[in-house]
């Protein structure tokens, strides 16, 4: 009998040493084998909140609503491959870096470029989307016929508080009218749409989604063009952010993303573009 206890608690010190495994051996790395991931739930085509699980939306934890956009579909694509179910916590903006490094969440899937500077107090998956940043201006109006940043200057012009698309871009644009940062993108919309401002900072997504809901939006892509914004590649990565050291968890998804290429990614985009609610 003593032989037998002993065996037991062996198997299980082994098992907190070396991690219990789900299907598949896959480690166990996350609480009870439930991925929380944490977003804005406003923030289309990347991520939005809805009032039924249509298109396949995630309940969002703790409301009543649904959460669905491109980061719910990663979502479940990681949490699936990695035999994990997943939750979706909706959170405002500023208050996504400060829920992972609490733990109250396991990761962050909204859209975040991988910049220097989040990196100081996060870790960073590879990619799982490129984004170029492109500006979003009224089809009839002044602006909708340029073909570069200078044919812009003087411009009135805003974006999201604390992004690359307001703090490095905007500045680029000469002679900028720049305007206090909007929270939302759904409201740097209405800015824009009412004329509060001439133009708004963005990244493609972001402005397909906008243009598919308002056919008076126009895009303006400098890609290609000398007179276009310079931003290095970390500022238009779009990454899976995780608890500072959590490495683990950050290779666990990082070899699930590397199953997916750039046609994948853009195909998933389009899907969730295509069904996106962008609204006032």
């Amino acid at each position: 009998m003593k032989k037998i206890v002993c065996l037991v608690l062996a198997a299980l010190l082994l098992c907190a040493v070396a991690g219990c495994t789900g299907t598949g051996g896959t480690p166990k790395l996350i609480e009870e084998g439930v991925l929380k991931v944490a977003m804005e739930c406003d923030y289309a085509p990347y991520n939005w909140q809805q009032d039924s699980d249509k298109n396949g939306a995630v309940p969002i934890k703790g409301g009543k609503e649904y959460a669905y956009g491109y980061d719910v579909m990663m979502a479940k694509y990681i949490a699936e491959e990695l035999s994990y179910t997943v939750e979706i916590y909706k959170r405002e903006w500023n208050s996504l870096p400060p829920a992972l490094q609490s733990g109250e969440v396991d990761c962050v899937i909204a859209g975040q470029s991988i910049t220097a500077e989040r990196q100081q107090t996060v870790d960073f998956t590879s990619p799982y989307y490129y984004a170029s940043i492109v500006v979003l201006v009224k089809a009839d109006g002044p602006l909708a016929d340029a073909k570069g940043l200078s044919e812009l200057s003087g411009a009135s012009a805003t974006s999201q508080t604390n992004t690359v698309w307001y703090d490095v871009c905007l500045p680029q644009i000469p002679d900028v009218k720049k305007e206090t940062s909007i929270a939302k993108v759904a409201q740097m919309v209405v800015a824009l749409r009412t004329g509060a401002v001439d133009l708004l900072v963005v990244d493609m997504p972001a402005a397909m989604g906008a243009v598919a809901a308002y056919s008076d939006l126009k895009i303006l892509d400098f890609s290609g063009s000398e007179d276009n914004f310079r931003v290095s590649d970390e500022e238009i990565n779009i990454g899976v952010s995780v608890k500072k050291g959590n490495t683990a968890l950050r290779e666990e998804i990082n070899s699930v993303l590397a199953k997916l290429s750039v046609e994948d990614f853009e195909r998933m985009m389009q899907e969730a573009i295509a069904v996106s609610p962008l609204s006032d």
